[in-house]
């Protein structure tokens, strides 16, 4: 039978009263619970009652437990607020790990409420409250699924530092494996932001730690399928996960080597996870960031030879020039600089380990059409470089804003990097010993003012850019293409925009583990 307000608060004064006898007052207490069968006002009472004295009844524990969730589904959105702000005070002893995987549960209907009592719970015991989100993970719904994984990506940082004990974090790291083995791509980045953010693997062993991981994940002992947009896709989450974990200490050998054995040879056939995406040019610019972390390899020199290949792929011979002097063919050869960037630069980074390859590996006649191609190359970047800068001189702040003069100011990076790297090769011996910062890169030192006049011949160096920079770059779906003045070396510089890394491309949602939806009612 339903209890009145009248007799809830009958009842609930008796409680009160009672002090050091309250549990001589079971049925004042079951009073109480019945209030959640009555009408909209003994809800809200009960909602604020049982909590109270919810500690003094343990042999009720369940039917408490019970009733409270039964508010927390009222059709009253007043009631169901107030019954899951309640929810933390049942969170004691062995009640915490199912309060925690009901509040889990409760994750979707959105309330801040939840957010914040899981929160609460996660301070009074971590390991407990983590083991109701990861049984949901694990096993819940895949709304509850992900709507806990994102809980975990934005929370755990905001964790005081006596909460994230070590002991928590391995805990995290473990059971975190264990969702791995079977994820889709936007849950790989977020399940990676989550252990990145971890104090536990800031270390050098704990970044090794995640670069193993992402190799589990990247699949790096099979061969690759170009043909599977799937493959290629998750190739691509794996790399852009490990990027940020490679260090001097930290090595990028095994994934410059799958790049090289697998992904280079058949980069004209890979199939883009993304119908905008450059599928090549993404490809190579990852390869070029991680290059400079490359330790030792077994096939140095197979490696290097595929690069070299690529690279007379992208540089074109001078065309043939007919009995006028002039250029026999109907066009020009397209100077495609953002590839030729990346693979220049991949070339440079792994060719410091072996400086005598252009000499001693490569054959008389091939090394003579490099320089060729080089040479040629080069005359169409000097044409260019004058051109950027021209149009760039004297241009500063709001000017450089706009879209066309960000790409300009990118194009003069790339072609500026391509210089810089192609003086190095034509050295004798060919030198390794420049640096550039990539195109898309920040910029590590202060940068000079576009258009200030320098001695001739001097070109830009490393690093050298406009001194107010525009902002980040149009994302790829707004990309833009510069395009040169025409001219003897006229071509396309290439795609410059740059989207930043981490996010699951295009919300295709497509899985790693290819999960299956679940569907289940209440599991409380």
């Amino acid at each position: 039978m339903a209890a009145t307000v009248e007799e809830l608060y009958r009842n609930y004064g008796i409680l009160a009263d009672a002090k050091d006898n309250l549990s001589q007052h079971k049925d004042a207490y079951q009073v109480i619970l019945d209030g959640v069968k009555g009408g909209p006002k003994e809800k809200r009472l009960a909602a604020q009652f049982i909590p109270k004295f919810f500690s003094s009844f343990p042999e009720l524990a369940d039917a408490a437990i019970n009733a409270q969730l039964d508010l927390c589904e009222d059709e009253d959105v007043s009631i169901r607020r107030q019954a899951i702000k309640e929810l933390p005070r049942f969170a004691a002893g062995e009640n915490l790990p199912r309060v925690a995987d009901i509040l889990t549960q409760l994750l979707q209907t959105e309330f801040n409420q939840v957010n914040t009592a899981l929160i609460s719970i996660f301070k009074i015991d971590a390991k407990g409250t983590l083991g109701g989100l990861f049984s949901q993970i694990l096993h819940g719904e895949d709304i509850v699924r992900e709507r806990a994984i994102k809980f975990l990506s934005t929370k755990l940082k905001t964790m005081p530092e006596d909460v994230m004990t070590k002991e928590v974090e391995d805990h995290i790291f473990t059971e975190t494996k264990k969702v791995l083995e079977d994820v889709t791509g936007e849950e790989f980045v977020l399940l990676m932001r989550i252990l990145s953010g971890l104090k536990n693997l800031q270390t050098v062993s704990g970044r090794q730690q995640l670069v193993e991981l992402v190799v589990e994940q990247a699949f790096l002992e099979q061969a690759l399928n170009p043909a599977d947009a799937d493959a290629v896709d998750r190739l691509l989450q794996c790399t852009r996960q490990a990027l940020p974990l490679f260090s001097k200490n930290v090595h990028s050998t095994r994934f410059v080597t799958y790049f090289s054995d697998h992904v280079l040879p058949n980069l004209s056939t890979l199939t883009s996870p993304v119908a905008e995406l450059d599928i090549q040019l993404e490809v190579l610019k990852l390869l070029a960031e991680m290059s400079p972390f490359c330790g030792d390899m077994e096939k140095l020199e197979n490696n290097l030879k595929m690069l070299f290949e690529k690279l007379l792929e992208f540089m074109p011979l001078p065309p043939e020039e007919g009995e006028n002097g002039e250029n026999a063919a109907n066009e020009e050869p397209k100077l495609q600089f953002s590839y030729v960037e990346c693979l220049l630069f991949s070339f440079h980074q792994l060719g410091k380990k072996m400086p005598d390859f252009l000499i001693d590996k490569i054959d008389a006649d091939k090394l003579k059409d490099f320089k060729i191609r080089l040479q040629y190359f080069a005359r169409g970047l000097q044409v260019y470089i004058r051109q950027l800068r021209v149009a760039l001189q004297g241009k500063t702040g709001e000017a450089l804003k706009t879209d066309e003069n960000k790409i300009k100011v990118v194009a003069l990076k790339i072609t500026n990097n391509i210089n810089v790297l192609i003086k190095d090769l034509f050295h004798n011996p060919p030198s390794y010993k420049s640096t550039v910062t990539l195109s898309w890169k920040p910029v590590q030192r202060e940068a000079a003012a576009v258009g200030e006049k320098r001695p001739p011949g001097d070109d830009v160096g490393a690093g050298t850019t406009v001194k107010k920079l525009a902002p980040a770059l149009p994302r790829r779906d707004a990309r833009q293409i510069y395009n040169p003045p025409s001219g003897k070396y006229s071509g396309t510089i290439g795609n410059f925009p740059y989207e930043q890394r981490g996010g699951f491309r295009g919300g295709r949602g497509r899985g790693f583990g290819g999960r299956g939806n679940r569907s289940r009612g209440r599991i409380y």
